[in-house]
């Protein structure tokens, strides 16, 4: 085999600050995200239901935290739709303190996973239930605008438009700020100016001019609290790790360096406390914040992270009252937009040339995430589907093979050569491909070509052997390698047969 090809090696803190062209870089790529942080965490905060403060800080602390303890330079951590839509029917039917509350706890269960090392069991998603993941987000983000398009002013139609074609057409012209920030302050520049009476932001609550308080959330501290608030907990906590690891891996791709997934978990975690105890939403890696910064920026190490924070917090505190005035219809395209650019399009074209277990895998985790609104679960459904259909390919690879053999001594003996992997999936199979009453009085069971995997096929092999016993038939099983060995050893004989 090659040999790997090793990593580049990263560009640390200290470099970018003793070299003004990589520093300048940073602190480039940190204000456009901070601009381009603000639509967004705005949206977002309208999809969780909960006043477009308490996702614009959660944006400011994310991104400050993560930076300082995060696994992956460069990647930009915020408010974002995933968990929005996880923690929404929570902030909806219990209030802003049991949202803060899901926030905490989801950030200790993060701190858990990641001292567990959760981080190394991305490499069992299937890239199907991945494809069906961002799909799925792309439907939601989507369908979430319903409610600002419908009972609305007819000149939220027109400014939703233009907002939608700024976005697509302004990249054509120049990609050095961002198109959602050109298209929000045109937009709103033009219902200033025309006097166009549509829902703003600060329709859907006071923006903030001061820094948020820090401590616990007003809830009480209860069995009963927990039982609310855990499964929507659990639920942002394995969405956000998905959605962070599967970030990380792209800006390893795009950067060629390689990053700590284990520390990348736990610094989730405690981004997530950190921003409970500002009272904000809680997030993680946000895609395309992270790729303008990274591709498009050109950004390497943690300042650019720290700064977007910091620029974000800046402008909260200098530009609160203008925010206020930005047009909702604005804001919904921009959403919008990210929803078409969230879809995997390409998931589409490439269908027909797919295998059929893939795209059962991929539709199933798309329905079940749409039919439930809750991303962990259709992830965990996609992951079981993948696993069931994998299982069942595998299982029809095992193959036995009889041969009559006829020995020196002019006795004849029948040989079963095995081959494939033995496992609960194919240990029925297994059972019934041997000829108990046509075969001679001496039997061989030939492993060599298997593996033995679990205490179904120990089972089988006892069923097997108790039946060719009952018909008077010697049975020898050999060839077994060393670990199914130990296995047969151990549990041969103590178990109940299929």
């Amino acid at each position: 085999m090659p040999a790997a090809v090793p990593s580049r090696p990263a560009i640390d803190v200290r470099t970018a600050l003793r070299s003004p062209r990589l520093l300048r870089t940073e602190v480039f790529g940190g204000l456009v995200v901070g601009l381009a942080l603000i639509p967004e965490a705005i949206s977002f905060s309208v999809i969780a239901g909960v006043d477009p403060r308490v996702g614009l800080f959660a944006a400011v602390t994310m991104a400050m935290t993560i930076a300082i303890v995060g696994g992956r330079p460069a990647m930009i951590s915020a408010a974002t739709g995933s968990v929005a839509l996880v923690v929404a029917p929570l902030a909806r039917e219990h209030g802003l303190d049991f949202l803060v509350a899901t926030v905490l706890l989801a950030g200790v269960f993060q701190i858990i996973l990641g001292v567990l090392r959760v981080g190394r069991l991305m490499k069992f998603v299937p890239r199907s239930v991945m494809v069906g993941f961002v799909n799925a987000l792309g439907i939601l983000l989507a369908w979430a605008q319903w409610d600002y398009l419908h009972d609305v002013p007819w000149a939220v139609y027109p400014l939703v438009a233009i907002t939608i074609a700024i976005i697509f057409l302004f990249p054509k012209l120049s990609r050095i700020v961002p198109a959602p920030l050109v298209g929000i302050v045109v937009v709103t520049a033009i219902a200033w100016t025309a006097g166009i009476d549509v829902p703003t932001v600060s329709d859907k609550g006071r923006l903030p001019n001061s820094l948020p308080p820090f401590g616990l959330p007003d809830v009480p501290w209860n069995l009963h609290t927990v039982q609310i608030i855990a499964p929507y907990a659990l639920g942002m906590a394995v969405v956000g790790l998905l959605e962070s690891l599967m970030t990380a891996k792209f800006v390893d791709d795009i950067t060629d360096t390689r990053s700590d997934k284990d520390r990348e978990s736990w610094g989730q975690g405690v981004a997530n406390v950190v921003t409970g105890l500002f009272g904000g939403m809680g997030g993680c890696a946000m895609i395309g914040q992270t790729m303008i910064n990274v591709r498009q920026s050109g950004a390497r190490t943690r300042i650019s992270t720290f700064l977007a924070g910091g620029f974000l917090l800046g402008l909260l505190m200098l530009l609160g009252d203008v925010v206020g005035r930005i047009p909702m219809a604005a804001l919904a395209g921009v959403m919008i937009m990210v929803a078409i650019g969230t879809f995997d399009w390409h998931s589409l074209r490439t269908l027909r040339r797919m295998p059929r277990s893939e795209t059962a895998v991929m539709v199933a985790t798309v329905v079940v995430v749409v039919l439930t609104s809750n991303l962990a679960i259709g992830v965990g459904v996609g992951v079981v589907v993948a696993a069931l259909l994998f299982a069942r390919r595998v299982a029809h690879l095992a193959d036995v093979h009889r041969e009559l053999v006829e020995g020196v001594d002019g006795s004849v003996a029948a040989h079963y050569r095995v081959s494939g992997e033995l496992f609960f999936a194919s240990s029925d199979d297994f059972y019934m491909q041997f000829a108990y009453a046509e075969d001679p009085r001496s039997v061989v069971i030939d492993l060599s070509a298997s593996h033995v995997w679990d205490a179904s096929t120990v089972a089988a092999l006892d069923a097997v052997i108790t039946k060719y016993q009952a018909h008077d038939i010697e049975v020898e099983v050999r060839g077994l390698n060393p670990a199914s060995a130990a296995l047969f050893d151990r549990l041969s004989g103590q178990l109940s047969s299929p």
